[in-house]
């Protein structure tokens, strides 16, 4: 199997249910890693969220806030952020048609803010350290924002309303993220394999959710998780186990990747 770059989702694909790195995955990456290939990842969390859960893998590349940020190295080749103004805006019309009350994250370069109920740690420990914010006075230019939606034709609405944004659920809650409409996992692969030298067909991508459709299209083997919703099944390469018994180091050792 011809493979330049081993490309994952975090929640529900390389990390298991407890937010961690099964071993054996580890141990199989970094047999990759020796054998020449790089190891990236592509997820709608944070950089600087994602860098909690995967810094012992030390990745060649992270896709971050679903495809809005693309780091190589240790350089940034690819950001589409909305401006002050423009994130402003987006917040104003998300509770003109939500509710003045809806719960919105924002992602900037370097933070994570949101107007959270409940600290959002009480609920999780994996979430990482987020700002609390009212959003009525917020003046930062954004990567993404995510806004919880309960009713799916109000999720439509505003979907409509922010035209410019490409938008994507979250199957696992009632979350909806809105990024530049350039900014998509599928799109920061190809900016990623301009500056790389690589092609996506030299790419083995593993995924789960909505937003990895694109992804697994786009690359030469798509991958879905045992656990993925039926939609990222239907158009995969190949389904293996879930994400909590080490389905992707069995897959990259009966695949022979890692072998010299």
């Amino acid at each position: 199997m011809k493979c330049k770059l081993l490309l994952f989702d975090l929640d529900g694909t390389l990390l298991q249910s407890d937010k961690t790195i099964s071993q054996p995955t580890v141990c199989e990456l970094e047999n990759c890693a020796r054998c020449g290939m790089m190891i990236g990842v592509s997820t709608s969390r944070s950089e600087k969220n994602s860098m909690e859960f995967i810094s012992e893998l030390n990745p060649d590349i992270v896709i971050s806030s679903g495809g809005a940020l693309v780091k190589y190295k240790d350089t940034y080749i690819y950001k589409a952020e909305f401006t002050e103004e423009e994130t402003s805006d987006m917040i104003k019309r998300a509770r003109e048609v939500c509710g003045e009350d809806c719960e919105i994250t924002i992602d900037t370069a370097d933070e994570h803010y949101w107007n959270y109920k409940t600290d959002p740690k009480q609920q999780d420990k994996s979430w990482g350290d987020s700002i609390y914010t009212d959003f009525r006075d917020f003046r930062h230019a954004s990567l993404k924002m995510c806004v919880e939606i309960f009713d799916e034709k109000v999720a439509q609405q505003l979907s409509k309303e922010l035209s410019e944004c490409d938008c994507v659920r979250f199957s696992d809650g009632y979350w909806y993220k809105f990024t530049k409409k350039t900014a998509t996992k599928e799109n920061a692969i190809l900016h990623m394999c301009e500056e790389c030298g690589i092609t996506a067909d030299d790419i083995i991508a593993f995924g789960d959710d909505y937003a990895d459709i694109g992804m697994l299209r786009l690359c030469g083997v798509g991958v879905a998780m045992g656990n993925a919703i039926d939609a990222v099944k239907e158009i995969a390469d190949c389904v293996i186990g879930d994400n909590d018994h080490d389905a992707i180091a069995v897959f990259l050792r009966e695949s022979g990747l890692g072998r010299d």
